[in-house]
């Protein structure tokens, strides 16, 4: 049996498939730990999961104070801001705590997130095999190869932090999505897994008989209502994921007046306000357990809850903000499993009418099940244990 350490950054969607093949791996026998930023860590990994400290929670807060800013940014202080305030200075910051996991864990393969640049370093330094974990799949096509002054800065300031490119390893990268979204030739060391959704733990509790006992359409009144009522029981969910903005406080308003009289229920995580009776709004929900009652997705485009829908074949309105998103979004309208929005500017009837296109086309569901189909051929969980294996048998 072998050890396997995660290096991850304190964000959810870039733990969460850490979660699953870690699990996987765990099932097999394997020791398993994960390095980062334990608050994070616990809500989101089995109750006897082994973390080490990379990350306290001052720096935690920090964090998402910087990403907040961030949101708050236009051009090109977006790209400029997300490398010299925020990933950069995470990579020193966890140099240490991933250094210390290294010589209590003594892994002999560390499984770096994309953006746990600390990860790499310290393998490096150690003499360690290490393999990326690709929480999106973005970066793969290099979305700065328009712009080269822009791309050659960005490999300058990895080249002054790891002495190099440390994005991917040269070994294994795992990409949970699969050929039918991402685009492109790679080579053999990129292995697309599809999304990574066993052995995942939510602990977020639901009103599970909401979807079943709140009456479809209740914005309006008297025969429309009833008429809305018998129209059926579809179900949408509408995310942003956990920072959105003024903006995105725009765009959840004008969603809720699209749905007020649609013939659907919808599950909204945002904080508390005057909704429809037709849209249930809660702050956090166990998004994968709700995925098999859902019909269609509304989100930002954020790469796991792209892929946790289209892994349940179901179609998307997505609505990108920025870092990944847009080239997300784009592989949605392109695999034509979705309808793509303008964020900043779409009304309550461009989000009415993408809901109802996504709803009753039938060729939106047709494609997003052709993308489930080829995520489920390419193993998820499973497939990337078999790859980091692969690793320790070198």
């Amino acid at each position: 049996m072998s050890r396997f350490l995660f290096v991850v950054p304190p964000l959810t969607g870039h733990v969460n498939p850490t979660a699953s093949v870690g699990g996987e791996l765990l099932a097999r026998g394997h020791e398993v730990a994960w390095v980062g930023h334990p608050g994070t860590l616990k809500k989101l990994l089995p109750d006897n999961a082994r973390i080490f400290p990379a990350i306290d929670d001052a720096l935690e807060a920090d964090i998402r104070a910087k990403r907040e800013r961030w949101l708050a940014l236009r051009g090109m202080a977006v790209l400029k801001f997300f490398w010299e305030e925020f990933l950069i200075p995470l990579g020193h910051s966890m140099v240490p705590g991933v250094e210390a996991a290294v010589r209590a864990f003594a892994p002999d393969v560390l499984v770096a997130d994309q953006q746990a640049l600390a990860g790499p370093v310290v393998a490096g330094e150690a003499g360690i095999p290490w393999v990326t974990s690709a929480s999106t799949s973005a970066e793969l096509v290099n979305p700065l190869r328009t712009m080269p002054k822009v791309d050659a800065w960005v490999r300058d300031l990895l080249h002054d932090f790891a002495g190099g490119d440390v994005r991917f390893s040269d070994r294994l990268v795992l990409v949970y999505s699969s050929k039918a979204l991402v685009a492109g030739e790679f080579g053999d060391e990129v292995a697309f897994v599809g999304p990574a959704l066993a052995h995942r733990v939510e602990r977020v509790g639901f009103q599970w008989d909401w979807l079943v006992g709140a009456p479809a359409g209740v914005g309006t009144s008297g025969s429309e209502a009833e008429r809305l009522g018998a129209a059926g029981q579809r179900c949408v969910l509408v995310s942003l994921g956990t920072l959105n903005g003024p903006a995105g406080e725009r765009f959840l308003g004008q969603t809720l007046e699209a749905l007020d009289s649609l013939p659907v229920r919808a599950v909204m995580v945002a904080e508390p306000r005057p909704a429809p009776a037709n849209v249930l709004i809660l702050p956090s929900v166990p998004q994968l357990a709700l995925m098999p009652h859902l019909d269609a997705v509304v989100t930002h485009g954020g790469h796991n809850t792209v892929c946790e829908a289209l892994a349940h074949g179901l179609p998307l309105v997505v609505a990108p903000i920025r870092d990944d998103q847009p080239t997300v979004a784009a592989q949605v309208v392109e695999a034509g499993a979705g309808v793509r929005l303008t964020y900043s500017r779409a009304r309550a009837a461009d989000i009415r009418s993408a809901l109802e296109s996504v709803l009753d086309e039938p060729e939106y569901a047709a494609a997003a099940g052709a993308v489930r189909d080829s995520f489920l051929a390419a193993g998820g969980a499973a497939a990337a244990a078999d790859r980091l294996e692969k690793v320790v048998a070198g």
